[in-house]
């Protein structure tokens, strides 16, 4: 059976929208290569709901802006129910306030993003900034702090440590507001437990975009913390995150986007959005043979038990 890409993200001229104001992506991926810039057909919906674990529906990509809505109804069409909308900086912050208030379908995520971090410092603006993300983290629709955490594939050692200044910053609020920490882990595995240890972990934890080995997810395992599978799962490289999802213990499964990036295979590199999560929860499904709907129903129950209630 095949499936169209849903009317919204099919046309530039005809689906211009004004309230999507975040960057948007290069048409260039990492290696410099030319990028497809036009979305993939939805997929088959989902026999059960699942929700979103991180979509930045304010960062633009291919060839049209799509509205808030109009990206959640789109997802609502293949069963994805909702989604947590993850801030990375203060005007995203102030984006995801105002959209988890507009409907919803959403809750929302908010931090400072490590890569970020030491850029603010430099310019003795990190303080303020925490101050004014621990003000919008009261907000009762910010479910969690992030995402937050280390990145040493695009900062190098002369910036860990306000990294991780900054990290152990957000922990600290997480903590002292009851919320979810949402956790951004880029090469940086052994120094994001080490740091979660000692500073003593919030009582849930997520692993976004979970790219750890077996070992990671053992070490989640024996600490309850959540790991979140984006669409780097489907890569044909990446087999050692197969054998961590294998590994994962299924009440700390979660799956996401991180739209608009890290579109499953064989979409790889196209614009992502949450109308993609179904190809996501099949790969997850088959890696583990597992029951497609009950797995639905697994992660749909693992991403309330961490953030709540949509309602």
């Amino acid at each position: 059976m095949s499936f169209e890409v849903p009317p919204a993200y099919r046309s530039q001229s005809e689906n211009l929208s004004a309230d999507v104001p975040g960057p948007a992506r290069t048409a260039q991926d990492e290696s410099g290569r030319r990028r497809k810039l036009d979305y993939p057909p939805a997929p088959e919906p989902l026999p059960e709901t699942v929700i979103d674990n991180h979509t930045h529906l304010d960062f633009r990509d291919g060839l049209v802006e799509v509205s808030v809505a109009q990206a959640l109804d789109a997802a609502a069409e293949v069963g994805v129910q909702g989604a947590v909308q993850v801030a990375f900086d203060l005007p995203s912050a102030r984006f995801t306030v105002a959209a988890v208030e507009a409907d919803v379908r959403l809750l929302g995520a908010i931090a400072i993003h490590p890569n970020d971090a030491p850029l603010l410092a430099a310019e003795d603006g990190l303080e303020a900034a925490l101050a004014e993300l621990a003000e919008l983290a009261a907000h009762p629709r910010v479910r969690a702090i992030g995402e937050t955490g280390l990145d040493y594939f695009r900062t190098d050692i002369t910036g860990q440590a306000h990294q991780h200044y900054s990290f152990r910053r957000h922990i600290e609020l997480a903590k002292r507001l009851g919320l979810a920490l949402q956790i951004h882990d880029r090469d940086a595995h052994h120094d994001v437990v080490r740091i979660l240890l000692e500073e003593g972990a919030p009582e849930k934890v997520v692993f976004h975009c979970f790219s750890g080995d077996a070992e990671l997810a053992r070490i989640c395992n024996e600490h309850g913390w959540y790991m979140s599978f984006a669409g780097t799962v489907t890569f044909k490289n990446a087999e050692p995150l197969r054998a961590a999802l294998r590994v994962a213990e299924r009440s700390l499964l979660l799956v996401e986007t991180d739209a608009p990036f890290l579109t499953p295979h064989p979409f790889r590199g196209q614009p992502n959005a949450s109308y993609l999560v179904p190809y996501t929860v099949r790969a997850m499904s088959e890696v583990l043979s597992a029951d497609l709907a009950g797995l639905c129903l697994r992660l749909r129950e693992n991403t309330e038990a961490v953030y709540g209630s949509w309602a």
